[in-house]
């Protein structure tokens, strides 16, 4: 069956014949150039803007420029107006070394405000749920504030630097809390986050991604609210426990020394009667010993000595003395030893 061109031309909505040829267009774009006599000056204008807003450009104070040369890396350039090559050639990277980035871990921060909002519910849980060294679960949400210290590294060594830095960083947390107990996790943050931040900025510098840690900050840490009462009990079991603890230590502090004390009282009480009979006794024997010497020489000047002694001794204490004659009514009173009339006989 043979190909009727005119009808199918017709068809097609009776536009044309065959496509414009090359000669044609060029025809066309002379025309234009005859009507239009700036066209290669706007040309040139729109060449020089393009080039010369993809050659030079500006890197602010707070970052660095990383430029590539079809994708390789060739020089870091400072803060200012700089120069390259136009894009396609060399392509430039603004990286900001003085910006303090944030990651949080546990929640996150919708609005940060007077009243910060967080973001509510058990959305991040996960990131913040921890086992402690003994045995309990605990909530550890924390902060990791960084900078970025070798742009290089950062864009070049590692494919997700921001990932591989939350990964370690949750690692490294969980290492440090499982050391701990829930205790020391609860009252030790400040000395957990120094710790952490030591042993994340190790790995960060072993996986080379040009990352510094500024600061880890812990927030409030507790257990789990499904077992807060639970865990509020073993609390105030341990606090009365110590407690009792203390009570019974203070008793001990203050009776043992006491008893102590009275005890040496009592031992020194009796070394120093126990001296002193024994010097009484020695000092008696030495006076007994002494008088029967002085016996031995002269025994009735001794006698008498020894007798008038005696009752110089006795007579003062036996009072009013009388002596009585039987065939006598009247008593006559001897001696008048009473000493509160002035001792007169």
């Amino acid at each position: 069956m043979p190909w009727d061109w005119d009808k199918l031309q017709q068809k097609r909505g009776g536009i044309g014949g065959a496509p414009p040829q090359m000669g044609e267009v060029i025809n066309k774009i002379r025309g234009v150039k005859t009507r239009f006599p700036g066209f290669w000056v706007i040309i040139i204008i729109a060449l020089l803007i393009y080039f010369g807003s993809s050659t030079f450009y500006t890197v602010g104070v707070d970052e660095v420029g990383i430029v590539q040369r079809f994708g390789q890396y060739v020089r870091t350039t400072p803060s200012g107006l700089n120069f390259k090559l136009p894009t396609g050639i060399e392509k430039v990277t603004k990286v900001k070394v003085r910006y303090v980035y944030k990651e949080e871990f546990g929640f996150r921060t919708i609005k940060a405000d007077v009243r910060t909002r967080y973001a509510a519910g058990d959305m991040y849980l996960a990131e913040s749920l921890m086992l402690t060294g003994d045995l309990n679960v605990a909530v550890v949400p924390w902060i990791v504030q960084y900078r970025i210290k070798d742009p290089y590294d950062y864009l070049f060594k590692v494919k997700d630097p921001r990932s591989t830095l939350r990964d370690l960083s949750e690692a490294t947390m969980r290492l440090v809390v499982g050391d701990r107990s829930i205790n020391e996790v609860i009252s030790k943050r400040e000395e957990i986050a120094a710790q952490a931040q030591k042993l994340l900025q190790k790995e960060l510098d072993g996986a080379e991604t040009g990352i510094s840690v500024t600061t880890i900050e812990m927030k409030r840490t507790n257990v789990p609210e499904s077992v807060q009462p639970s865990f509020n009990e073993v609390n105030q079991a341990i606090q009365e426990k110590e407690k009792m603890i203390y009570q019974a230590r203070e008793e001990y502090n203050m009776r043992i020394p006491q008893a102590r004390g009275q005890a040496e009282k009592t031992i020194l009480e009796a070394e120093g009667y126990a001296l002193d009979r024994i010097n009484r006794a020695k000092g008696n024997a030495a006076r007994f010993l002494a008088l029967y010497e002085e016996y031995t020489k002269a025994q009735d000047v001794t006698k008498r000595r020894l007798y008038l002694e005696a009752l110089r001794d006795i007579i003062p204490k036996m009072g009013k003395m009388y002596v009585v004659d039987s065939k006598m009514k009247n008593l006559l009173p001897l001696l008048n030893l009473d000493s509160s009339k002035g001792g007169k006989q």
